[in-house]
């Protein structure tokens, strides 16, 4: 597998709309060139379906790094359970685990939608499942931002960050589960395509519970390579124990905006990933290649 050289500006996390971004896959590569990026990860939430679209607008000479975000399930570390997120890198869609996976998280993700956006319209707010779900485009994975937009859209709200700050709460009245897949599963099925597995945003405590530093040594242990360090929600006191522990189990550390176009106020590439981490990611997958415009 052939590993990028040279100076480089990485961010290994950014969404479309394929999944909640607000950017199509094409219209991203573009924001990224502009914003001086040589290599970015496409990331949508439980989905591959902008891979190909990002790979067709690669600008000359820049590098694409295909991934997803997947939903996960984990033991917090304190006897209970916590929502975390998988960043698999470089795995090879067509792996039959990935793709069972995939279909049955986009589907529930759906159906999770559905109940929230009937919880607020039976509440009076001027919000229609229908209508939200017929303006995703086909192949969407759905997403409280999709809720988030149509409460904008609505008045009911000034921003999407202001829906999930009140009404799209983990906790809210509105709030409805996901059945995430248990994160073990999905190291494993990330590895089993020949991916790498990053955790994604351990700490970042303002979205809610998050998993002791010992649970990551745990995942370690059975095919983490990595963990995400530098990203908006992380404190610097965090970003410090994160760095610690991760070179203490041999972790790879990443870093990267997590940007959503609009539906965030963090811009792309606000945080980024050093050239040799992402040279030690790609050594260590055998899925799909980097490609490069």
């Amino acid at each position: 597998m052939t590993s990028p050289a040279g100076p480089q500006r990485i961010d290994l996390h950014t969404h479309s709309t394929v999944s909640d971004g607000t950017d199509s896959p094409e219209e991203l590569v573009g924001i990224a060139a502009a914003a001086g990026l040589d290599t970015i990860a496409l990331t949508d939430h439980d989905t591959t379906g902008g891979w190909d679209a990002a790979a067709a607008a690669l600008p000359a000479g820049m590098r694409l790094v295909r991934g997803a975000e997947f939903s996960c399930v984990s033991p917090d570390g304190r006897g209970g359970r916590a929502s975390v997120h998988l960043l698999g890198y470089l795995f090879d869609p067509t792996h039959p685990a990935v793709v069972a996976e995939q279909e049955r998280l986009r589907t529930e993700r759906r159906q999770r939608l559905h109940k929230m956006a009937a919880l607020l319209a039976a509440d009076g707010y001027p919000v229609d499942p229908e209508t939200v779900f017929a303006n995703l485009p086909p192949g969407t994975t759905a997403g409280r931002p999709h809720l988030g937009q149509a409460l904008v859209a609505a008045g009911v709200v000034g921003s999407v960050d202001e829906a999930f700050a009140d009404l799209l709460r983990n906790g809210s009245r509105y709030y409805v589960p996901t059945p995430h897949t248990p994160v073990e599963t999905a190291i494993e099925m990330v590895r089993s395509a020949g991916g790498v597995a990053v955790f994604a945003h351990p700490l970042a405590r303002r979205r809610g519970r998050v998993v002791e530093p010992a649970v990551i040594a745990d995942l370690a242990g059975i095919g983490l390579t990595g963990v995400e360090v530098d990203h908006p929600d992380h404190v610097p006191e965090d970003r410090e124990l994160l760095r610690g522990l991760a070179g203490e189990l041999g972790l790879v550390t990443t870093g990267s905006s997590d940007y959503h176009g609009t539906n965030k106020s963090t811009p792309i590439g606000v945080e980024t990933t050093r050239p040799d981490a992402l040279e030690e990611l790609v050594s260590k997958a055998d899925g799909v290649d980097v490609l490069v415009g």
